[in-house]
């Protein structure tokens, strides 16, 4: 069995991003790792270099990963682990948060590889509400 893409979620409210993750949890496998990264180290809203470079350590099961950050300050935050990190296999998707980690996931738990659970998670954009 190939390894499993991880997903992350790198947000700038640790509720925003639990409650995320509890729902790609419920949605799909429990074989895709879903790991976040909400708020600072002191519980503020904003991002923790830290607690982003252990969501992607716990996520990484040998297939890449995928980080999707809600907003820009997420972003570069992210990309500067990432920078500093260059061993871990990671992309950022440029998606909407809550569309893009469900397509995602769903994406991973189907057995996609990195680039096309990448690419379901950036064509979750164009998902129509109605």
């Amino acid at each position: 069995m190939k390894p499993s893409v991880g997903i992350v979620l790198v947000s700038h409210s640790a509720q925003l991003a639990a409650g995320v993750g509890e729902l790609v949890g419920q949605i799909c496998s429990q074989d895709v790792p879903v790991c976040v990264a909400g708020g600072t180290d002191d519980g503020s809203l904003g991002t923790s270099y830290r607690r982003v470079q252990e969501a992607l350590t716990a996520a990484d099961r040998g297939g890449g990963i995928v980080v999707l950050p809600d907003l820009g300050s997420a972003v570069l935050m992210t990309r500067t682990v990432l920078q500093d990190h260059p061993h871990l296999n990671a992309v950022i998707a440029d998606a909407p948060f809550v569309e893009g980690a469900v397509a995602a996931t769903v994406a991973a738990a189907g057995g996609g590889d990195l680039a096309t659970v990448l690419k379901s998670a950036e064509e979750a954009r164009h998902a129509r509400k109605f």
